[in-house]
Protein backbone atom coordinates (compact mmCIF):
# COMPACT_ATOMS: atom_id res chain seq x y z
CA UNK A 1 0.00 0.00 0.00
CA UNK A 2 1.36 3.58 -0.96
CA UNK A 3 2.36 5.67 1.77
CA UNK A 4 -0.41 8.01 2.97
CA UNK A 5 2.18 10.63 3.27
CA UNK A 6 3.14 9.64 -0.55
CA UNK A 7 0.40 9.43 -2.05
CA UNK A 8 -0.03 13.00 -0.65
CA UNK A 9 2.79 14.75 -2.22
CA UNK A 10 1.97 12.94 -5.46
CA UNK A 11 -1.61 13.78 -5.49
CA UNK A 12 -0.31 17.49 -4.89
CA UNK A 13 2.03 17.59 -7.70
CA UNK A 14 -0.41 16.23 -10.16
CA UNK A 15 -2.85 18.97 -9.34
CA UNK A 16 -1.35 21.74 -8.37
CA UNK A 17 2.29 21.68 -10.13
CA UNK A 18 4.06 21.77 -6.81
CA UNK A 19 6.83 19.03 -6.22
CA UNK A 20 7.21 18.29 -2.60
CA UNK A 21 9.47 15.85 -2.95
CA UNK A 22 11.64 18.62 -3.94
CA UNK A 23 11.42 20.59 -0.47
CA UNK A 24 13.29 18.90 2.28
CA UNK A 25 10.98 16.51 3.81
CA UNK A 26 11.29 17.14 7.60
CA UNK A 27 10.43 20.16 7.88
CA UNK A 28 7.96 20.44 4.96
CA UNK A 29 6.12 17.51 6.36
CA UNK A 30 5.82 18.86 10.34
CA UNK A 31 4.46 22.25 8.58
CA UNK A 32 1.69 20.26 6.88
CA UNK A 33 0.57 17.66 9.53
CA UNK A 34 0.78 20.74 11.76
CA UNK A 35 -2.28 22.08 9.34
CA UNK A 36 -3.92 19.10 8.47
CA UNK A 37 -4.03 18.39 12.21
CA UNK A 38 -5.67 22.13 12.88
CA UNK A 39 -8.23 21.19 9.96
CA UNK A 40 -8.95 17.65 11.97
CA UNK A 41 -8.12 15.53 9.48
CA UNK A 42 -6.39 12.19 10.23
CA UNK A 43 -4.79 11.22 6.88
CA UNK A 44 -3.28 13.26 4.17
CA UNK A 45 -4.76 11.93 1.75
CA UNK A 46 -8.70 12.93 3.53
CA UNK A 47 -6.88 16.32 3.93
CA UNK A 48 -6.00 16.09 0.20
CA UNK A 49 -10.17 15.37 -0.72
CA UNK A 50 -10.88 17.69 1.38
CA UNK A 51 -8.79 20.53 -0.12
CA UNK A 52 -10.35 19.53 -3.44
CA UNK A 53 -13.46 20.52 -2.40
CA UNK A 54 -12.66 23.86 -0.40
CA UNK A 55 -11.03 26.74 -2.01
CA UNK A 56 -10.20 28.70 1.67
CA UNK A 57 -8.36 25.30 2.30
CA UNK A 58 -6.30 25.37 -1.17
CA UNK A 59 -5.12 29.05 -0.46
CA UNK A 60 -4.52 28.05 3.02
CA UNK A 61 -2.42 25.42 1.87
CA UNK A 62 -0.68 27.12 -0.32
CA UNK A 63 0.56 30.10 1.67
CA UNK A 64 1.61 27.62 4.75
CA UNK A 65 4.01 26.19 2.18
CA UNK A 66 5.50 29.77 1.54
CA UNK A 67 7.80 30.93 4.67
CA UNK A 68 5.98 34.64 4.07
CA UNK A 69 8.64 36.26 6.43
CA UNK A 70 9.96 39.18 5.19
CA UNK A 71 11.08 42.62 5.66
CA UNK A 72 12.49 45.76 4.03
CA UNK A 73 16.53 46.09 3.60
CA UNK A 74 16.49 42.09 5.70
CA UNK A 75 20.14 41.93 7.05
CA UNK A 76 20.79 45.93 6.03
CA UNK A 77 24.73 45.49 5.50
CA UNK A 78 23.99 43.21 2.57
CA UNK A 79 22.31 45.70 0.86
CA UNK A 80 24.98 48.24 1.75
CA UNK A 81 27.03 46.10 -0.74
CA UNK A 82 24.30 45.70 -3.13
CA UNK A 83 24.57 49.37 -3.02
CA UNK A 84 28.47 50.76 -2.84
CA UNK A 85 29.99 47.36 -4.93
CA UNK A 86 27.39 45.08 -6.85
CA UNK A 87 24.76 48.14 -8.76
CA UNK A 88 27.73 50.46 -9.48
CA UNK A 89 29.57 47.51 -11.29
CA UNK A 90 26.23 45.50 -13.09
CA UNK A 91 25.04 49.79 -13.98
CA UNK A 92 28.27 50.67 -15.32
CA UNK A 93 28.07 51.65 -18.90
CA UNK A 94 24.28 50.98 -18.54
CA UNK A 95 21.07 53.13 -18.46
CA UNK A 96 18.92 50.21 -17.94
CA UNK A 97 19.24 47.19 -15.96
CA UNK A 98 16.74 43.98 -15.42
CA UNK A 99 16.02 42.85 -11.72
CA UNK A 100 14.34 39.50 -11.22
CA UNK A 101 12.72 39.28 -7.15
CA UNK A 102 12.34 35.59 -7.21
CA UNK A 103 10.60 34.47 -4.08
CA UNK A 104 9.50 37.51 -3.54
CA UNK A 105 6.79 37.12 -0.82
CA UNK A 106 4.79 40.11 0.25
CA UNK A 107 6.59 42.31 -1.64
CA UNK A 108 9.01 43.61 1.05
CA UNK A 109 12.06 43.00 -1.50
CA UNK A 110 11.23 44.57 -4.73
CA UNK A 111 10.32 47.71 -2.77
CA UNK A 112 13.61 48.13 -1.56
CA UNK A 113 15.42 47.37 -4.38
CA UNK A 114 12.95 50.13 -5.71
CA UNK A 115 13.57 52.14 -3.14
CA UNK A 116 17.62 52.17 -3.65
CA UNK A 117 16.85 52.79 -7.17
CA UNK A 118 15.62 55.83 -6.98
CA UNK A 119 17.62 57.10 -3.61
CA UNK A 120 21.28 56.66 -4.64
CA UNK A 121 21.00 55.53 -8.96
CA UNK A 122 18.07 58.13 -10.36
CA UNK A 123 20.13 57.92 -13.63
CA UNK A 124 19.55 54.04 -13.95
CA UNK A 125 16.38 52.57 -15.33
CA UNK A 126 15.12 49.49 -13.73
CA UNK A 127 12.56 47.19 -14.86
CA UNK A 128 11.60 44.54 -11.97
CA UNK A 129 10.17 41.34 -11.99
CA UNK A 130 8.82 40.25 -8.85
CA UNK A 131 7.62 36.78 -8.25
CA UNK A 132 5.99 34.35 -5.85
CA UNK A 133 4.11 30.86 -6.17
CA UNK A 134 1.07 32.11 -4.05
CA UNK A 135 -1.68 34.40 -4.65
CA UNK A 136 -2.15 35.42 -1.50
CA UNK A 137 1.30 36.72 -1.03
CA UNK A 138 1.60 38.61 -3.92
CA UNK A 139 -2.26 40.44 -3.40
CA UNK A 140 -0.41 41.94 -0.41
CA UNK A 141 2.56 42.87 -2.48
CA UNK A 142 0.25 44.92 -5.08
CA UNK A 143 -1.89 46.33 -1.95
CA UNK A 144 1.90 47.42 -0.43
CA UNK A 145 0.75 47.67 2.82
CA UNK A 146 3.03 46.71 5.52
CA UNK A 147 3.28 47.06 9.31
CA UNK A 148 6.00 48.54 11.16
CA UNK A 149 7.74 45.68 12.37
CA UNK A 150 8.58 44.99 8.47
CA UNK A 151 10.19 48.39 8.27
CA UNK A 152 12.61 48.33 11.01
CA UNK A 153 15.26 48.47 8.97
CA UNK A 154 13.87 51.45 6.65
CA UNK A 155 16.57 54.60 7.88
CA UNK A 156 13.92 57.18 9.22
CA UNK A 157 14.34 59.52 6.21
CA UNK A 158 13.50 56.90 3.71
CA UNK A 159 10.67 56.00 5.79
CA UNK A 160 9.37 59.44 5.94
CA UNK A 161 9.57 59.75 1.87
CA UNK A 162 8.51 56.57 0.71
CA UNK A 163 5.45 55.14 3.21
CA UNK A 164 2.75 57.27 4.44
CA UNK A 165 0.89 55.84 7.80
CA UNK A 166 -2.89 54.79 7.52
CA UNK A 167 -3.90 53.78 10.97
CA UNK A 168 -1.95 50.46 12.49
CA UNK A 169 -0.14 50.41 8.68
CA UNK A 170 2.78 51.78 6.30
CA UNK A 171 1.40 52.23 2.15
CA UNK A 172 4.38 52.31 0.19
CA UNK A 173 4.68 55.03 -2.34
CA UNK A 174 2.51 53.82 -5.32
CA UNK A 175 5.59 55.67 -7.38
CA UNK A 176 7.52 52.77 -6.74
CA UNK A 177 5.16 50.46 -8.23
CA UNK A 178 5.58 51.87 -11.95
CA UNK A 179 9.14 49.58 -12.40
CA UNK A 180 7.81 46.66 -10.73
CA UNK A 181 5.80 43.59 -12.06
CA UNK A 182 4.12 41.17 -9.65
CA UNK A 183 3.74 37.85 -11.27
CA UNK A 184 3.13 34.11 -10.21
CA UNK A 185 6.01 31.85 -10.56
CA UNK A 186 6.77 28.20 -9.37
CA UNK A 187 10.77 27.88 -9.13
CA UNK A 188 10.52 24.11 -9.33
CA UNK A 189 8.15 23.87 -12.65
CA UNK A 190 8.28 26.70 -15.25
CA UNK A 191 10.47 28.07 -17.29
CA UNK A 192 12.49 31.05 -16.14
CA UNK A 193 12.91 34.60 -17.68
CA UNK A 194 16.25 35.56 -19.35
CA UNK A 195 18.74 38.82 -19.93
CA UNK A 196 18.89 39.68 -16.25
CA UNK A 197 21.18 41.83 -14.79
CA UNK A 198 20.44 40.92 -10.96
CA UNK A 199 18.61 38.45 -9.83
CA UNK A 200 17.74 38.51 -5.93
CA UNK A 201 16.34 35.36 -4.09
CA UNK A 202 16.92 34.92 -0.60
CA UNK A 203 16.31 32.87 2.58
CA UNK A 204 13.61 30.57 0.31
CA UNK A 205 16.67 28.29 -0.98
CA UNK A 206 16.99 26.54 2.46
CA UNK A 207 14.01 24.64 2.30
CA UNK A 208 15.15 22.23 -1.01
CA UNK A 209 16.86 19.43 -1.27
CA UNK A 210 20.08 19.79 -2.82
CA UNK A 211 18.62 18.23 -5.86
CA UNK A 212 16.43 21.09 -6.61
CA UNK A 213 18.85 23.99 -5.39
CA UNK A 214 20.70 22.39 -8.63
CA UNK A 215 17.91 22.38 -10.38
CA UNK A 216 17.49 26.54 -9.46
CA UNK A 217 20.99 27.50 -9.71
CA UNK A 218 20.71 26.18 -13.26
CA UNK A 219 18.03 27.81 -14.00
CA UNK A 220 19.28 31.37 -12.25
CA UNK A 221 22.55 30.91 -14.18
CA UNK A 222 20.67 30.44 -17.70
CA UNK A 223 18.39 33.72 -16.95
CA UNK A 224 21.07 36.05 -15.99
CA UNK A 225 23.42 37.38 -18.66
CA UNK A 226 27.11 37.08 -18.68
CA UNK A 227 28.65 39.64 -15.42
CA UNK A 228 25.09 39.76 -13.97
CA UNK A 229 24.60 38.80 -10.60
CA UNK A 230 22.88 36.52 -8.53
CA UNK A 231 22.41 37.89 -4.37
CA UNK A 232 21.32 34.81 -2.27
CA UNK A 233 20.27 34.68 1.67
CA UNK A 234 22.80 34.43 4.31
CA UNK A 235 22.51 30.58 4.83
CA UNK A 236 22.67 29.88 0.96
CA UNK A 237 25.91 30.09 0.13
CA UNK A 238 26.70 27.84 -3.32
CA UNK A 239 29.84 25.88 -2.51
CA UNK A 240 30.56 24.77 -5.27
CA UNK A 241 29.79 27.74 -7.81
CA UNK A 242 32.13 27.07 -10.90
CA UNK A 243 29.60 24.36 -11.42
CA UNK A 244 26.44 27.00 -12.66
CA UNK A 245 29.35 29.25 -14.66
CA UNK A 246 29.45 31.32 -11.64
CA UNK A 247 32.51 32.89 -9.33
CA UNK A 248 32.28 34.65 -5.96
CA UNK A 249 31.73 38.37 -6.11
CA UNK A 250 31.11 39.19 -2.60
CA UNK A 251 29.58 36.88 0.33
CA UNK A 252 26.48 36.02 -0.99
CA UNK A 253 26.97 37.63 -3.93
CA UNK A 254 27.82 35.56 -7.66
CA UNK A 255 28.75 36.97 -11.09
CA UNK A 256 27.97 34.72 -13.99
CA UNK A 257 31.35 34.53 -15.84
CA UNK A 258 30.74 32.44 -19.19
CA UNK A 259 33.67 30.96 -20.96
Amino acid sequence: MLDDYLEFIQKVNKKYDIDLSLYKETQMKRRITTLRDKRGFSSYVQYYEAMNKDVELQIEFIDRLTINVSEFFRNIKRWDVLKDKVIPHISHNKSRISIWSAACSTGEEPYSIAILFKEYFPHVQIEILATDIDDKALSKAKEGLYFEQSLKEVPPSLKQKYFTKTQAKYKVDPALRRNITFKKHNLLAERYPTNYDLIICRNVLIYFTDEAKEQIYTGFSNSLINQGVLFVGSTEQIFSPEKYNFKLLDTFFYQKHKN
